[in-house]
Order: structure tokens, then sequence, then C-alpha cells
């Protein structure tokens, strides 16, 4: 199955975790599965699902670093739009994965950053980001 270029407009290498038909076919057929690692599996469905997408593994990504302002997330995650990186961030912070911080400034700023639980997530991020550079050197090797 081939993905469309588009889908990895990310800096720093960061690529999503796109879910193909194979993985939803799979997921469908977990759901009847009664073998001894069934909860293994689906926490990996849920992990997968909370991370999958084309923006939040990106999001991520970027606030390894530290506390970024929207302004400054918008600009680092190439290709996203004011409305979807709201959305996304939405998402984030009710899966406790960012927290989100109003400033009393004038304007008002907002930031963002990673809670302690996201940063569990990251060593998962940092080996798809591994990943992905050893496959677009194989892939352009060809």
């Amino acid at each position: 199955m081939c993905f469309p270029k588009s889908r990895l407009l990310c800096r720093n290498d960061c690529y999503p975790l796109p879910l193909g038909y194979l993985l939803l076919y799979a997921m469908a057929k977990l759901e009847k599965c009664t073998t001894p690692n069934r909860e293994n599996t689906l926490a990996l469905r849920d992990a997968i699902e909370l991370l999958s997408g084309k923006w939040k593994v990106c999001i991520l990504h970027n606030l390894a670093n530290g506390a970024l302002r929207f302004s400054d997330l918008k600009e680092e995650v190439v290709g996203i739009t004011p409305k979807v990186l709201s959305k996304e961030l939405l998402v984030l912070e009710q899966h406790k994965l960012i927290t989100r911080t109003v400033h009393a400034t004038k304007p008002i700023t907002v930031s963002y950053a990673l809670t302690e639980h996201a940063h569990n997530v990251q060593p998962v991020i940092q080996a798809l980001a591994t990943f992905g550079i050893q496959h677009r050197a194989i892939i352009k090797g060809q």
C-alpha cells in the first residue's frame, strides 16, 4: 500500500502512523480474539488508535524539547492548518498527553507542554523517527 507524500510533512523526520485497510481488518478480527495475549494486543490497539492520524505524533515530537506556544507549533508542524492543530491539541489534552497553560499577558498567550505520561511515549516516537530515516534511505537507494 502506498501513502501519499503529503503524509510525510513533519520536520525532524517525524512520521505519522498511517492506518491502512489491513490494520483496520486486524483490529476488527481482534475483537473476537480469545488468546492469552488478547490484553496486550488490545493495549497495543489502544496505543495505535491514540497516536494514529497525520499530526499527533508530530505534535508530540515537537513538544519533546519543551513548551511551545500555539503559533510556534503551527510553524514547526509543516502543513497543518490552525483549525486542525486546535482539534489535535484538544484531543491530546483530553488524553492527558499535553497540558495547556494560559498566560496572563496582553494579548493572551497559550503554551502547550508534554505531561509526565507523554514522556513515556517519547522513546516510541524516537524509534519511529529512526525507522523512518532508515526506510527513506532504503527507498531512495533503490
